[in-house]
């Protein structure tokens, strides 16, 4: 579990094409300290688990299904990524209930600048527009957001000068895709409120 409060800003050093998957080392001197064979670490909010590491690096395997559902596939050696590691038993939640599971990717369409924060603009599935709401919480890149206003097939969210300063979201451009993960509470609501399946009877031993 996280909290989409990122806390370093890495960068992706090497990309290995595997065919249907891909291998990424990305360095991050502060996540990988103290990190083990098997640990989680998000990356740009897709959870992925440490197979090797070393010198504040980490090495993950990315399979087919995460490379479809998010966009990852789009990283190449230099991209910079926001990386946060899994939130402690104990800890503060600082932002709201992250999987690291993207739900789906949205695309950057305009930034609004202001003197003191900046109002950005992302497209929004049509699955994902019902689970997400005016004040609820998001998660763009990994980053915990709160939404400023929802439309049918778009969101805004107010970035502040630290956010735009210590994540990716302060780089990314019109056109530049994003992952998306609503809120699970939402989902599970959602899944609980909806008519109960029936159960299909046993067949009879014979």
């Amino acid at each position: 579990m996280f909290t989409g409060i990122i806390e370093e800003l890495g960068e992706v050093t090497a990309v290995e094409n595997l065919g249907d998957a891909s291998r990424f080392r990305l360095r991050g001197p502060l996540v990988t300290e103290g990190a083990g064979h098997g640990d989680s670490i998000a990356v740009n909010g897709v959870c992925l688990t440490v197979v090797d590491h070393g010198d504040g690096e980490f090495t993950a395997d990315v399979m087919a299904e995460t490379l479809n559902r998010s966009s990852l596939g789009a990283l190449e050696t230099g991209s910079r990524v926001n990386l946060e590691r899994p939130m402690a038993v104990g800890g503060r939640l600082g932002g709201h209930i992250v999987q690291g599971h993207v739900d789906g990717t949205g695309t950057v369409v305009e930034r609004t600048p202001s003197e003191h924060w900046e109002i950005v603009r992302i497209s929004l599935p049509a699955a994902l527009s019902r689970y997400v709401v005016e004040k609820g919480s998001i998660t763009v890149d990994g980053v915990s957001l709160t939404v400023v206003d929802a439309g049918a097939d778009y969101f805004t969210i107010s970035l502040i000068p630290t956010t735009l300063a210590l994540t990716t979201l302060g780089i990314k451009g019109p056109g530049d895709p994003v992952n998306l993960e609503v809120d699970v509470i939402a989902k599970y609501v959602e899944r609980l409120l909806a008519p109960a399946q029936p159960v299909p009877a046993e067949e009879p031993e014979r």
